[in-house]
C-alpha cells in the first residue's frame, strides 16, 4: 500500500471510530457524571438474603465469608447475584464487571453514564473512594 492508501485508510478509521464514539454518547444521551458509593452484590443490596441492604447480617453469620469483599463474591459467584452500586437505598447495575472486579465490597468513586430506565451505570473510570 503506498503512503497516500494508507493515509486514506487510516482517515476512514478514525472517521470510523468517532462515529461510533459519538453514536455511543448519544445512545446514553448524557455525559458521564461521577457517583459514589459501595460495590455488592445484588443478593444483599436488594435484599435478598439481607434485611438491612447490606453485608452485616451475612457477616454476623458467617455464613458467606468473613468481609464484605468475600461476602460479595460469594454470592455472585454461587448465588447467581450480579456487580452493583449502593449508594443508600439507591441500587445501580454495573454494566463492566471487567472493571470492577476486585473493588467488591469496597467504597469506589465511578465515573459513568447512568441510564434510568435500567437503572444500570455504564463505568467508564472506578477508583477507590478516599474519604472515610
Amino acid at each position: 500500500m503506498n503512503s497516500t492508501g494508507f493515509r486514506t485508510t487510516l482517515r476512514s478509521m478514525i472517521c470510523c471510530a468517532a462515529g461510533i464514539v459519538t453514536l455511543a454518547g448519544a445512545a446514553y444521551g448524557q455525559n458521564p457524571r461521577v457517583f459514589h458509593g459501595e460495590v455488592s452484590d445484588s443478593q444483599c443490596a436488594m435484599n435478598v438474603h439481607s434485611l438491612t441492604r447490606s453485608h452485616q447480617e451475612m457477616l454476623k453469620s458467617k455464613s458467606m465469608g468473613g468481609t464484605s469483599n468475600t461476602c460479595s463474591t460469594y454470592c455472585i459467584e454461587h448465588l447467581g447475584g450480579y456487580l452493583v452500586l449502593s449508594i443508600g437505598n439507591d441500587v445501580y447495575r454495573l454494566d463492566r464487571s471487567d472493571l470492577v472486579h476486585g473493588f467488591e465490597g469496597r467504597r469506589v468513586v465511578i465515573t459513568g453514564v447512568l441510564d434510568a430506565k435500567l437503572r444500570q451505570i455504564h463505568v467508564v473510570k472506578i477508583d477507590l473512594d478516599e474519604k472515610p
